[in-house]
């Protein structure tokens, strides 16, 4: 298993380009279901989820070509399935939005309830309770969610009881087929969830309000193949900001998105980094400082994300101060403070949802363990900043969502290696 090595005391230095949305490429590449003509789809990041999807179209009897930059044309005229087994969706819960497209075109699907990071139950109801709205009979039988509908789904208003980014994805594309319009509200408004949509529109679909809480589908008869390039991915490019801020460095970012990351830029900026936006360049320069300890509370978009949170409490417990961290979105996110406490950092989970985090001057280099995706990148974090060699164990939960970290890293200036 690899595990990966790291030096700290440097501050990153350097320039990367940033890699595309591994939460936007996952639901596109499952939309694919919804056409039997060919869509072809670039700027894909190289990720173990993205290859698990793209076995999970295989496994559905879809023809896969992936060229050597990661574009990848998917034909899904003829399926021999339309079952998405255990074996696949067990290790990742983005593949459980194979079900909407399955269900709107063929009017049957079977897919396995989901897996992936260990990070809250994270349950699955409101998928189902929008895919009933639509007409669908439901059951959920030995762990599998089987799904019909006699003739086409049928548009309905579905307001979700939370805000859900799978859900919506789900219901959105199921919708695109539907008979009539169909109007979700309470839908999240991520912008993971425009670029889905702005695919499916690309495809022919009829979609208006993708970035608001209320989104409405006039369902069409059919949709078509086209060309699509994925958004830039703002999780890494906070991810890598946030690094940079930890070591009192500076970093230039190409080929993202400032507007996606508003919430995030507001918070470095806070903890006294130079932020500056150029087009599809972020620059961020903290000249040599150690940050300030900024409070931060998640939640669904446009507000911080959770999927930052684990970085950014890595960077507050080398920050000068004390900050409160505030998770409403998992009730079990917290699980990287055990680790980053074995680097010598002072951070106490007042609650399931509250961290209070007592900036230190240093941290130390000890073994640790990643428990998560995004967990695992706060290790990484902290490594960077703690003296001493850290091996950080288990990165698989990396590898799921950071394209070659290693390497990129390395661009910075950072003393990364892999090992086994």
């Amino acid at each position: 298993m690899d595990k990966l090595l790291i030096t700290g005391g440097r501050c990153l230095s350097g320039s990367l380009r940033i890699s595309g949305a591994k939460n936007s490429a996952l639901p596109i590449l499952a939309a694919t279901l919804l056409i039997d003509e060919p869509a072809i789809i670039g700027n894909i990041p190289h990720l173990h989820d993205v290859t698990t999807m793209i076995e999970l179209l295989g496994c559905l009897g879809a023809q896969v070509v992936v060229d050597e930059k990661m574009r990848v044309e998917v034909t899904a005229a003829h399926l021999g399935q339309l079952k998405a087994p255990y074996e696949l969706v067990k290790t990742m819960r983005a593949s459980f939005v194979v079900l909407g497209p399955l269900l709107a075109r063929f009017g049957a699907a079977e897919v396995s309830l989901p897996g992936g990071c260990a990070i809250g139950a994270r349950p699955v109801d409101q998928h189902l309770k929008g895919l009933e709205a639509l007409g669908a009979e439901i059951e959920v039988v030995d762990g599998y969610v089987r799904a019909k509908v006699d003739g086409r789904l049928r548009g309905a208003d579905i307001a979700f009881d939370l805000v859900t980014v799978g859900g919506t994805e789900n219901i959105l594309m199921a919708a695109c087929l539907a008979e009539g319009t169909t109007r979700i509200s309470n839908a999240a408004r991520e912008p993971e969830i425009v670029d889905l949509a702005n695919f499916l529109s690309a495809m022919g679909a009829r979609i208006s309000g993708q970035g608001t809480s209320v989104i409405e589908v006039e369902g069409v008869q059919r949709l078509h193949g086209c060309e699509y390039s994925v958004m830039p991915d703002r999780v890494e490019t906070g991810t890598y900001l946030i690094a940079a801020a930890a070591t009192g460095g500076r970093v230039k970012l190409q080929q993202t998105d400032a507007s996606t990351l508003e919430a995030v830029l507001e918070k470095l900026r806070a903890a006294g980094a130079d932020v500056r936006v150029d087009g599809a360049v972020i620059e961020l320069d903290m000249h040599g400082r150690r940050p300030k300890a900024v409070d931060i509370e998640t939640a669904p978009y446009p507000g911080f994300p959770t999927d930052m949170q684990a970085q950014y409490l890595a960077m507050n417990a080398v920050a000068i101060g004390e900050s409160r961290v505030t998770e409403t979105i998992f009730e079990n996110r917290f699980m990287h403070v055990q680790e980053i406490n074995r680097l010598g950092a002072d951070i106490d989970i007042q609650s399931a949802s509250t961290a209070i985090v007592r900036g230190v001057d240093s941290l130390k280099a000890a073994p640790v363990m990643a428990t998560d995706l995004r967990a695992s990148f706060s290790l990484v974090v902290a490594a960077l900043v703690a003296e001493g060699t850290t091996l950080i164990d288990r990165i698989y939960h990396i590898d799921r969502g950071y394209e070659t970290i290693e390497e990129k890293l390395q661009l910075l200036g950072a003393d990364v290696q892999r090992v086994r």
